[in-house]
């Protein structure tokens, strides 16, 4: 098995050629740990608004989450893609709309067969973004990674991504995981602004 396409993406402009990967739990929705209730499904705030300026400013958005909870059998791949309608709706509500949701549900000593696997796609292994880049057609080095762990970063740089961030979302992050990113913000909201203030003025 290899990273899952959630659905399938959204007719793309031919000519956008970069994207934003963003991590899910704990970036986008509060990280509940092993989210599958519809009652998990909550965005964090001003995540919604730094995803639309990402959409309006030309960003593909591309969600790529780990999803062990599948493997270690906390819930079924039918309960993860319920919970992936639920946040598809809320932000379509808010107006945005995810071109492609990659997850994967692996791990070496999955507690179900069918997921034991060492795969290439569970982070910090760059599979799933690899697997949008070809899909979707993305400059990698055009492109932003934005997550809250170590292995969101790595990911990223295998991928050859050419932007890598951290947000806090309100929970710690070590000195060491800080130096290994392009920038460090309090919660995704700021992290863009930034971005786009930056791309704006040509930083990038």
């Amino acid at each position: 098995m290899s990273a899952i396409a959630a659905d399938t993406p959204r007719a793309r402009d031919p000519g956008a050629a970069r994207a934003a990967f963003v991590d899910r739990d704990g970036v986008i929705i509060e990280d509940r740990c092993y989210a599958y209730r519809s009652e998990d499904c909550v965005l964090l705030p001003g995540a919604a608004r730094a995803l639309r300026a990402l959409q309006s400013a030309g960003y593909l958005l591309v969600v790529v989450t780990n999803q062990s909870g599948i493997a270690r059998g906390l819930y079924t791949e039918a309960d993860y893609h319920a919970f992936t309608s639920q946040l598809r709706a809320l932000l379509l509500a808010e107006g945005v709309q995810l071109d492609e949701i990659r997850y994967c549900p692996h791990l070496p000593d999955a507690a179900v067969p069918a997921y034991r696997l060492d795969c290439d796609c569970r982070k910090p292994h760059p599979g799933m973004l690899l697997r949008s880049i070809h899909a979707l057609g993305i400059d990698p080095r055009a492109s932003v990674l934005i997550g809250d762990r170590a292995t969101d970063l790595a990911a990223g740089r295998a991928a050859g991504v050419g932007c890598c961030l951290l947000v806090r979302s309100g929970q710690p992050i070590s000195a060491a995981d800080a130096a290994l990113a392009d920038g460090v913000y309090d919660d995704l909201d700021a992290c863009v602004r930034e971005l786009l203030a930056g791309d704006a003025a040509g930083v990038r």
